[in-house]
């Protein structure tokens, strides 16, 4: 029997980029709640951009095994909605006067501390996120997206150099068909 030409795929919950975008849709869910009216136009945009980081990820992953194409795709459109959302919670900080860290805050150096834990959640970074102080918060969160967005990068790097080396849904079924025909002339 020769082997299928759809690759396994689907496998997300693996991903650092999925755990990482999930622990930010939570915080920009808690976020919004905590520091806007409900009905401010501002916590649909937030909530949907964290929403669609992530679901972005989940989409692209079920999609690899037909389409390595849609999986690059989507897996942009994750790292463009983590950008927009990056950039409300900037004017979050900017419209209070808040300052946002630099790499060399201690806060921020924390963070980085905590985001090497392997297998960290919301529960790591509750206390930030759900601290009294706003800024603290805010950044945070930030950072959170951060890194989630350079992992969705690296991830696009390493999905480019995959199809480059082993091409597409096209190229595999090819290759499966001529080794059917090798086995069974």
């Amino acid at each position: 029997m020769t082997e299928g030409f759809i690759p396994p795929h689907g496998g997300y919950k693996t991903l650092l980029s999925y755990r990482k975008a999930q622990i930010v849709y939570d915080a920009t869910v808690y976020f919004c709640g905590r520091f806007f009216e409900r009905r401010d136009r501002t916590v649909d945009q937030m909530v949907q951009a964290a929403r669609s980081g992530k679901q972005n990820i989940i989409e692209g992953s079920m999609a690899s095994g037909t389409s390595k194409e849609t999986e690059i795709k989507l897996t942009n459109v994750a790292r463009a909605s983590l950008e927009e959302l990056l950039e409300d919670y900037r004017d979050f900080l900017r419209t209070r006067g808040l300052a946002e860290w630099d790499a060399s805050h201690p806060y921020a150096q924390r963070l980085r501390d905590l985001n090497r834990i392997p297998g960290a959640t919301y529960d790591t970074f509750r206390k930030g996120i759900e601290s009294p102080d706003e800024a603290i918060c805010a950044n945070v969160i930030i950072g959170l997206i951060r890194v989630t967005s350079y992992l969705l990068e690296k991830q696009l790097r390493s999905l480019e150099e995959t199809f480059v080396r082993e091409g597409g849904l096209r190229e595999r079924m090819t290759r499966a068909r001529l080794n059917q025909r090798k086995q069974h002339p």
